[in-house]
């Protein structure tokens, strides 16, 4: 039996202190995940794009207005396609997954840490590998770059480093976000307020 079986769908403090909940979330009706892969692949694209205008601007003279416009609206067609791609890939996530992002949450006064289950973490791993082949069989950054992330299948976040924390209600989420890292806590909404409050009271370097 998997642990998360044996944890509350609502946060509860252990013996140890610590406040534990495993919470399932629907890849079908969230639009978090989809959403953290689409922006891995933009800000990948959009770094290569600003490369090449810099060089074109450089190689040619009448750059502005004209090729300048063409590029941007190059980049617009580029960005739909992406869009696209990424919602078919994610979409074969979501059946390969069971429709379902379940994760298992631990957290005390030091810090929280998000991780998947085992049998979830699993699958991940296997498809970020393939991912990641695949950017490589085809000289795709963006996909080498979400396969990196997809072996990511746990995260602790330390309340002393966290800088920034962000309440999404209606996603049932709360981001803590440290300067190079960025955790997603999930919360059911009854409980929400309360893990929120818990969190930011024990974050004692949030940027005002």
């Amino acid at each position: 039996m998997e642990n998360s079986q044996l944890l509350s769908r609502r946060p509860t403090r252990g013996g140890d202190g610590k406040i534990r909940w495993v919470y399932e979330m629907s890849l079908y009706k969230n639009p978090t995940v989809f959403l953290l892969v689409w922006k891995i692949f933009f800000f990948i694209l959009v770094g290569i794009f600003a490369v090449t205008m810099i060089a074109d601007a450089i190689e040619w003279s009448d750059f502005f207005p004209d090729r300048f416009l063409n590029d941007l609206k190059f980049l617009a067609w580029f960005l739909l396609g992406m869009t696209v791609v990424v919602g078919l890939g994610y979409l074969l996530y979501a059946v390969i997954m069971g429709g379902k992002y379940i994760v298992e949450f631990e957290m005390d006064e030091r810090g929280v840490l998000h991780r998947q289950t085992a049998a979830q973490a699993q699958k991940a791993r296997t498809l970020g590998q393939a991912a990641m082949i695949g950017g490589i069989g085809t000289r795709t950054p963006g996909a080498f770059s979400a396969g990196m992330s997809a072996q990511r299948t746990e995260m602790y976040s330390e309340f002393a480093k966290v800088r920034r924390v962000k309440a999404h209600p209606r996603r049932n989420l709360i981001k803590v976000n440290e300067l190079l890292g960025h955790n997603q806590v999930y919360v059911p909404a009854e409980d929400f307020a309360f893990v929120y409050e818990f969190i930011v009271a024990h974050c004692p370097n949030l940027k005002k």
